[in-house]
């Protein structure tokens, strides 16, 4: 008879367990209580959105380094990711499927700055089920994210300035109008702007000799 994973770093973050039965996902309904309960303790103790922004992000940094570390025991691997795409394509892949079941929907590089890149990510299960009141205008709920992203980046020794960003779906875009719930369709995606320090874009352009 198979046994589910004795050692705790071994079983899944969500989804169901290897060799096991067991439901081991966290429910959206939980998560979405607990974030906005999150997002509402931090509100009432900051005095500006962009204050309430930095928290959120705070909030997620040190779950960022902890995937990390998480996900780098699992490989079992002993080296690290040196260059600059690959710990890109591991965040988009490996760290969005660990937490959320599924990759990131893409990946792109600036076309004007060398050093920054979007990871684009069309349901973020953080702003899916939290309204922004108006009065908070431009706040993005997704800085929570962007949070996790910079935890593994500076984890990994990639030193980068990650922010989230609510942009506007064109009509025909994929993810347009599209929903994986019964809330109405979103008009909008989450874009996580990734800007690397000089030092690592240096250290990347080096390798390539």
């Amino acid at each position: 008879m198979s046994r589910a994973p004795s050692n705790i770093l071994d079983r899944p973050l969500g989804g169901r367990g290897r060799n096991s039965s067991t439901e081991t996902a966290v429910s959206q309904s939980a998560f979405a209580y607990l974030y906005s309960e999150l997002v509402q303790y931090h509100q009432s103790r900051v005095a500006s959105i962009s204050e309430l922004e930095r928290r959120l992000e705070s909030s997620g940094y040190g779950i960022g380094l902890k995937v990390l570390e998480l996900l780098s025991y699992r490989s079992r691997e002993s080296k690290r990711e040196t260059r600059l795409m690959n710990i890109l394509q591991f965040v988009s892949a490996n760290v969005w499927k660990s937490l959320f079941g599924k990759p990131a929907d893409s990946l792109e590089r600036s076309i004007d700055h060398a050093d920054e890149f979007m990871i684009v990510d069309y349901e973020p299960l953080t702003s899916t089920y939290v309204s922004v009141p108006s009065d908070l205008g431009q706040l993005s709920v997704d800085s929570f994210l962007s949070g996790i992203v910079a935890g593994v980046l500076d984890g990994a020794g990639f030193s980068a300035r990650v922010t989230a960003h609510s942009v506007t779906l064109e009509e025909g875009e994929a993810g347009y109008g599209s929903s994986n719930s019964s809330l109405p369709p979103r008009k909008d995606k989450a874009v996580f702007l990734v800007k690397f320090s000089p030092e690592v874009l240096k250290r990347d352009t080096g390798l390539e000799r």
